[in-house]
């Protein structure tokens, strides 16, 4: 599996769509396994931290018309999912009174890729969500649907929002829920220049990827900035690491959390300094570090934590509102890592590719690269936590 968020109007995460891939081709079977199971596997999806507090969002699932009919669903987890009816069922008596024996044990429904049809009205009688593709319809065609959906009082969720001008339109336009890869697209500012932080901790981050670096070299230029020095302590005295006594000194923090936690806490510190961007921008770029670290480690690529710079800095420039060329002649990273952002180059590229097909959903495209193709759900879930735990850590006291 892998997931998308939803979004309310404030960019905060409300649910997950999970995105499926069984071998038999049945959507969503997992379902049809022991309820505990189910319960596991929704959880490490869609457990998240928002602002330091940990707390579980719906998942958007899609059902297929033989899941739908033969109520396949443990009624234990309806406060737990969103169930979506595909928009290539057949909208017969059969499914409409699935549907409403559904909504009677007090499942949440929704209909996915939604285009106007009569055939339609029995099952807007009881959706709770209605998803419109926005790439599918013309400006004049969405205010027609929502014209029509009007009397139905359905939530109206905007699908495939893939700038952040068709964001600001589906908000005027009265949508509710977003979804969609908006978040990665950056708002161009001519003659923008990073901040002198964030240069101080990219310059950070880039010394610790040298292998020759010190603790003392750490220190100093750690040192330099007294809200990171302020925020490295808070970590290592919080929860995550149960000390016994408090680490009262940045050089005792560096030593005991090594070069290479030292260089993800000073990335993570970097990437939650523009307070202005959602949460869950830093938390996909963190995940998909991860990731790239881990199909790293599985395939013994050798320096695995370059892996970890090339997934995090992937969408980097939407945080800083930059184009990612102008971007990457302002950071002080190597040419195999630049080559990799901006173009897809090299092995370090290839999987920053392939961790990208496994976050859409691009099933097909997975045989394409050179990895094992069993390595992908395991990093992929333990990415998550990980991003999940480390911002939970950042707002630990």
């Amino acid at each position: 599996m892998a997931r998308q968020p939803i979004f309310d109007r404030d960019l905060k995460v409300i649910a997950y769509e999970l995105l499926y891939r069984s071998e038999g081709g049945q959507e969503a079977d997992f379902l049809d396994g022991d309820q505990a199971s189910s319960e596991i596997l929704l959880s490490s999806y869609t457990s998240i931290c928002d602002e330091g507090n940990m707390k579980k969002v719906p998942a958007f699932i899609n059902l297929t018309r033989d899941l739908l009919v033969k109520q396949g669903v443990p009624t234990l987890l309806r406060k737990r999912i969103v169930i979506e009816v595909l928009e290539d069922i057949v909208v017969d008596a059969e499914v409409i009174d699935a549907v409403r024996k559904l909504k009677a044990d007090g499942f949440r429904i929704a209909l996915d890729d939604f285009v106007w049809s009569e055939s339609y009205v029995p099952l807007l009688e009881l959706v709770d969500i209605v998803k419109v593709d926005i790439l599918a319809l013309t400006k004049e065609e969405l205010k027609d649907h929502i014209r029509l959906l009007a009397p139905y009082h359905v939530t109206l969720l905007a699908e495939k929002i893939e700038t952040l001008d068709q964001l600001y339109e589906c908000v005027d336009l009265g949508f509710k829920l977003f979804q969609g890869h908006f978040l990665s697209k950056p708002q161009v500012v001519k003659g923008k220049k990073i901040s002198a932080n964030s240069v101080a901790l990219m310059q950070l981050v880039q010394e610790l990827q040298k292998p020759t670096t010190t603790a003392a070299q750490i220190e100093e230029l750690i040192i330099k900035d007294p809200m990171l020095t302020y925020k490295l302590l808070r970590i290592v005295n919080s929860a995550a690491y149960s000390l016994v006594r408090k680490v009262e000194s940045l050089n005792q923090a560096i030593v005991l959390l090594g070069m290479e936690q030292i260089r993800k806490w000073a990335t993570l510190i970097a990437l939650s300094a523009n307070q202005e961007k959602p949460e869950e921008l830093s938390r996909s770029l963190l995940a998909r570090g991860r990731m790239c670290e881990l199909l790293a480690e599985a395939m013994s690529y050798g320096n695995a934590s370059s892996f970890f710079m090339v997934g995090m800095m992937s969408d980097i420039n939407a945080l800083l509102d930059m184009e990612m060329d102008t971007l990457l002649e302002q950071i002080p990273l190597n040419d195999e890592i630049k080559a990799a952002l901006a173009r897809h180059e090299g092995r370090m590229g290839m999987v920053l590719e392939a961790t990208l097909a496994y976050e859409r959903g691009e099933w097909d495209r997975l045989g394409e690269f050179e990895i094992n193709d069993a390595l992908y759900e395991g990093a992929y879930r333990h990415s998550i936590t990980w991003a999940q735990e480390a911002l939970q850590a950042m707002h630990e006291d």
